[in-house]
C-alpha cells in the first residue's frame, strides 16, 4: 500500500485536499480530526493535568488552552510531549487498519509532518503551496486568529518554499475549489496507474 502524507503551512488548502482524496475513495486520516477527538476523550486528563483550568465539562476548551500558550513556546512543547503520540498512535493503527483492507494507497494529512522530526514511514509527501498574500487573507479570515498568533504559527513552519523542496508532489490551491479536486483526481489517477504498472 502507498503510504502518503499531506502537508503544508496554515491555511493552504490541507483540509480541501484531504477531503478530494476521500472523494476519491481513497482512504484519509486528519490529525487535527484526531486531536478533536483526544480533546474530547484520551488527552482531557493528562492536558488538564498539565494546564490547570483548560477543561470544562470533561472537554478541553482549545481557547482557554491557546491563552495558556501564547508567548509560552516551552509549554507548547509540553502539550506536543502529552499528545502527539497518542495522535501517531492513532496513524499507525489507521495505515495498518487499510494495509489490511488491501487498499491501493491511504492519506495522512500531518501538518507538521516535516518540523516534528518524527520517521512517519511514508512513501511520498503531497505538500499544499498557495500564494504568502492568499494564506494571509485565508488565515486571518478564520474565528478566532490575530495577527499575532498567525505569526506564532508561522514561526514554528518551514516556509513554504523549504516544504516544496521535500515535496514528492504539490498541490497548488490559489484557484478554486474545484479546481484544487481536479488536481488531486488527476493525481489520484496517477498514482493508480503507476501502482498498477508495477
Amino acid at each position: 500500500m502507498l503510504k502518503l502524507g499531506l502537508t503544508g503551512s496554515i491555511a493552504t488548502g490541507k483540509s480541501t485536499a484531504l477531503k478530494a482524496f476521500a472523494d476519491q475513495g481513497v482512504p484519509t486520516f486528519s490529525s487535527d480530526d484526531a486531536v478533536h477527538e483526544l480533546y474530547r476523550g484520551a488527552a482531557v486528563a493528562p492536558v488538564e493535568a498539565a494546564f490547570p483550568g483548560v477543561s470544562v465539562e470533561g472537554v478541553i476548551d482549545r481557547e482557554k488552552l491557546s491563552r495558556q500558550l501564547i508567548g509560552h513556546p516551552h509549554r507548547l512543547q509540553q502539550l506536543e510531549a502529552i499528545v502527539h503520540p497518542l495522535v501517531r498512535a492513532r496513524i499507525r493503527s489507521f495505515l495498518s487498519d487499510a494495509a489490511a483492507r488491501g487498499e491501493a494507497m491511504a492519506v495522512v494529512d500531518i501538518p507538521l509532518l516535516f518540523e516534528n522530526g518524527v520517521d512517519w514511514g511514508l512513501d511520498a509527501v503531497i505538500v499544499t503551496v498557495v500564494d504568502a498574500a492568499e494564506q494571509r487573507r485565508r488565515a486571518l479570515a478564520r474565528p478566532g486568529m490575530t495577527v499575532e498568533k498567525l505569526e506564532a504559527i508561522l514561526a514554528r513552519q518551514l516556509p513554504q518554499a523549504e516544504k516544496v523542496k521535500r515535496a514528492t508532489y504539490i498541490i497548488d490551491t490559489s484557484n478554486t475549489i474545484d479546481a484544487t479536486r481536479q488536481r488531486v483526481a488527476e493525481l489520484v489517477q496517477r498514482l493508480r496507474q503507476e501502482a498498477q504498472a508495477r
